[in-house]
C-alpha cells in the first residue's frame, strides 16, 4: 500500500447537518481532496492551533503536547489507516528515543494532534481511490453535502427514538456510538433510561 501525504485546505459547516463540519484534506503531490466528517467541538481543536489561537486554559490536545514534550516524546506522523462503513480510522506514530509506538485515535484528534506537532499527516491511497474527489471532477463541497446525506439516510432522525421499541432504540445506540455520533447516543440513551424508569 502507498501512503500518501495530505494538507488541510479548509475546515467548512455542513449546510445540510447541524454542528457538523467537514476537514478537507488534500493530497500534497496531486489533485485529490479527502472530506471527512467531524464534530464541531473537534474542528475548532483543529481551527485554534491553524489561526494560532491561545485559548484560556488548555484543551485536551495542548495537554497532550505539553505532556509528550515534557518526557521528550515526539510525534512523527499521522496515518489514515482504514475506512469502514465511513468511519475514518487513524494513528498518531510517536517516538521516544528511537521507540515507536503507534496510538489508535479518531482521527479529528490525530489531526488536531498533527498541527499542534507540526508533522506530517498521510493516508493509504485506498482510501483516497474510495473516498476522495478529484477537484477538477467536482466541487468537494459538494461531495462532502452527499457524504453527509448518506450518512443521515443510513440512521433515523432524533425525533424517532419515540417511536421505536427498547431493542431498536439499543440498536440505534450501537450505532451511534459506532460512528462517534456522541450527541446522538446520548439521547438515545436518555430515552432507554427514561423507558426503563416507567
Amino acid at each position: 500500500m502507498e501512503k500518501i501525504e495530505l494538507e488541510i485546505s479548509d475546515i467548512a459547516p455542513s449546510g445540510s447537518t447541524s454542528g457538523a463540519y467537514a476537514l478537507v484534506l488534500s493530497e500534497v503531490n496531486g489533485k485529490r481532496k479527502l472530506p471527512i466528517v467531524i464534530g464541531g467541538h473537534e474542528a475548532q481543536a483543529i481551527a485554534i492551533e491553524l489561526e494560532k489561537m491561545t485559548p484560556s486554559r488548555p484543551l485536551t490536545h495542548d495537554l497532550f503536547k505539553t505532556f509528550a514534550h515534557s518526557y521528550g516524546i515526539k510525534v512523527d506522523e499521522i496515518i489514515i489507516y482504514n475506512l469502514l462503513e465511513g468511519i475514518f480510522f487513524a494513528r498518531i506514530i510517536t517516538n521516544l528515543d528511537g521507540k515507536k509506538a503507534e496510538i489508535d485515535s479518531r482521527t479529528s484528534d490525530a489531526v488536531a494532534i498533527a498541527v499542534r506537532f507540526n508533522c506530517p499527516i498521510y493516508c493509504y491511497d485506498f482510501i483516497l481511490d474510495a473516498a476522495g474527489v478529484n477537484a477538477e471532477d467536482v466541487e468537494v463541497e459538494k461531495a462532502t453535502e452527499e457524504y453527509f446525506d448518506s450518512e443521515e439516510s443510513d440512521s433515523q432522525s432524533p425525533t424517532d427514538a419515540s417511536v421505536m421499541s427498547v431493542d431498536e432504540l439499543e440498536n440505534e445506540l450501537n450505532i451511534a456510538i459506532e460512528r462517534e455520533d456522541y450527541e446522538r447516543a446520548s439521547m438515545l440513551r436518555d430515552e432507554i433510561q427514561k423507558r426503563s424508569s416507567e
